[in-house]
Parts: structure tokens; sequence; C-alpha cells
């Protein structure tokens, strides 16, 4: 199966296929985890039969242009945790009008 050449963490799509080490297609890319601080992978979040899971960065194997390799097998990959929710994160509203940001309306809620 030839997945492209490797790339880095941040250019990663969304919907690309993630792989378990066995070779069996486990899920699809939700979205890249950060540690902001830090700039390093911490990991990623999966679209799996059984829901969105939690891959660690250290189960991450070789993320290439169109596929994830794990480093667990796809038996590991189905027992993978939730992600964690954590707090909402909000960004400024440039588009809110004087009255609007007056009652706190110049915040958007992130997706």
């Amino acid at each position: 199966m030839d997945d492209g050449v490797a790339i880095s963490y941040k250019v990663l799509k969304s919907g690309t296929e993630v792989r378990s080490a066995d070779g069996e297609v486990v899920g699809t890319v939700m979205r890249v985890l950060e540690a902001d601080r830090e700039h390093i992978f911490d990991g990623i979040v999966i679209r799996t039969q059984a829901g969105e899971r939690f891959v660690d960065a250290p189960e991450v194997a070789r993320i290439a242009e169109r596929a994830v390799t794990l480093t667990i097998t796809a038996a590991e990959a189905g027992q993978l945790p939730e992600p964690e929710r954590g707090p909402p994160e909000y960004r400024a509203d440039p588009d809110a009008g004087r009255l609007r940001r007056l009652f706190g309306g110049g915040w958007r809620r992130r997706s």
C-alpha cells in the first residue's frame, strides 16, 4: 500500500485514512492535536465505526500524504478511548456590531 511521502502533522488533512500496524483501516482523521506552547504533536482524534477515538502521539508510527499508520494492531485500536472534551474555545468576532459587543456578543465559539 503506497501511502505517499511522509508529511508534518501540521499539514495532515481531515479525512485521511488511518491504518493499524497490521494494515487494517481503522478510521479516518478528524483533527490533529498539538501542545500549543511547546509546538509538539500530541495525537489525533479519529472517526471509527464505534465513534470518535483518541490516538496518543506515541501510537502514531508514520504520517503520510494518504494515510496515517499506527504502532498498534486493529484489535488494540478498537480499545482506544474516546477523546476528552476540554473547555470551549472562543475567537473574536470582528463582524459584531458595537451594540452586540457591548452585551458580550463579540465572541464566537470555535467548532
